[in-house]
């Protein structure tokens, strides 16, 4: 069974007051344009978020061909790897695909590709040509990592990042990246105005 979490509990200062998430892309809330993308690679999805969010977020996935949980942060505003340990311990596949909610054009066929990339490992973790790990479009064993998580928060850490170096993870580079994911896979939407572009795509 193959799990898909969708991180949607951070408060996004540059989208302004409303809710990202489920902000209207082209007629479907942006969260819905995650879910449809992820929905043929995987068997269930968690939606990670804040207790005022759920009811929102729900309505947005209503009739999705999927499981669908969603995954309260106990501790709102804690950051996504909060967020990821949450929806991880949520989920019931051995491993999971997180991503986040602003990234509507994710690549389901590289999504794929990384459920087998991380096959006997901890993880597998898109790394792009200027080094920057793409942590929240990345595959991880739900136990471990969701461990991981509490761990390096336990200890005050909260660079995204650092769950994976306790982990046996391996790095999908940037050849493969552009061997196996669409241009644009990576593509988040962090203002208004990325929000009218991207809609002219749909």
């Amino acid at each position: 069974m193959r799990s898909g979490v969708i991180l949607a509990g951070g408060y996004s200062t540059r989208f302004g007051a409303a809710d990202k998430a489920v902000a209207d892309l082209a007629g479907t809330p942006m969260i819905r344009r995650v879910a449809d993308r992820l929905e043929p690679v995987v068997d269930e999805l968690v939606v990670n978020c804040r207790p005022d969010q759920r009811e929102r977020l729900a309505a947005a996935l209503t009739d999705i061909d999927l499981p669908v949980t969603v995954a309260e942060d106990p501790e709102p505003d804690q950051g996504p790897m909060a967020g990821i340990e949450t929806g991880l311990r949520a989920a019931n596949g051995e491993y999971a695909a997180v991503v986040a909610c602003d990234m509507p054009f994710v690549d389901a066929e590289f999504v794929a590709y990384l459920f087998e990339r991380a096959r006997d490992y901890d993880a597998a973790v898109p790394q792009v040509e200027d080094e920057w790990f793409q942590t929240t479009q990345a595959v991880y064993r739900t136990a471990p990592m969701a461990a991981a998580c509490a761990d390096a928060l336990a200890d005050g850490e909260h660079k995204i990042v650092e769950p994976l170096f306790t982990l046996e993870y391996v790095v999908v580079d940037a050849a493969e990246i552009r061997a196996h994911a669409a241009e644009d896979t990576f593509r988040n939407i962090n203002t208004r105005e990325e929000l009218e572009a991207a809609a002219g795509e749909f």
